[in-house]
């Protein structure tokens, strides 16, 4: 597609407009990649946490047993889901969580690193889908959901710092 192309044109207004619902709304500050219509979100005041769909739904369980689950977005293709998080935590993130959550295919996003939200093209296609969509800007906080996602798979779960 070239810039001019219509089809692109409106693929990427309607990526901006969702962008900024997602500002104002949900306090998700992301912003729209024009050339693939991706609305891309930075790592840092939000966190990030990525795992395999049968852990996830465990985890998404779990976390609706004590209060709100937080914001879900599904990758059909690749079987996984992220959970949308409070700030990452730097004194939470060290090897040894690393090394842990490998073992189940699961991994918590890095600071500065970028994830995708999903986009109306995304959800056309049904590349990237919310699975529980944001509920203003609610998130859970990361160590509730790396607690979540160690009790869910049976191992150990310490308590996390502070």
């Amino acid at each position: 597609m070239t810039p001019l192309d219509p089809s692109s044109y409106t693929a990427t207004q309607e990526a901006l407009a969702r962008c900024r619902r997602y500002r104002k709304e949900h306090g998700l500050y992301g912003v729209v990649d024009s050339a693939l219509g991706r609305i891309m979100l930075e790592i840092g005041a939000v966190g990030a946490v990525t795992m395999p769909v049968d852990l996830g739904t465990r985890v998404r369980d779990r976390l609706r047993d004590g209060t709100r689950c937080g914001p879900v977005i599904a990758h059909p293709r690749s079987g996984r889901w992220t959970f949308l998080t409070g700030p990452t935590d730097n004194s939470y993130l060290d090897e040894a969580l690393f090394s842990d959550l490998f073992r189940d295919c699961a991994a918590v996003a890095l600071p500065g690193s970028q994830i995708v939200l999903p986009s109306p093209a995304d959800e056309h296609t049904r590349y990237r889908t919310w699975i529980c969509p944001p509920e203003n800007d609610f998130r859970p906080e990361l160590a509730e959901v790396v607690l979540a996602t160690r009790e869910c798979r049976g191992g150990f779960a310490p308590a996390p710092p502070g």
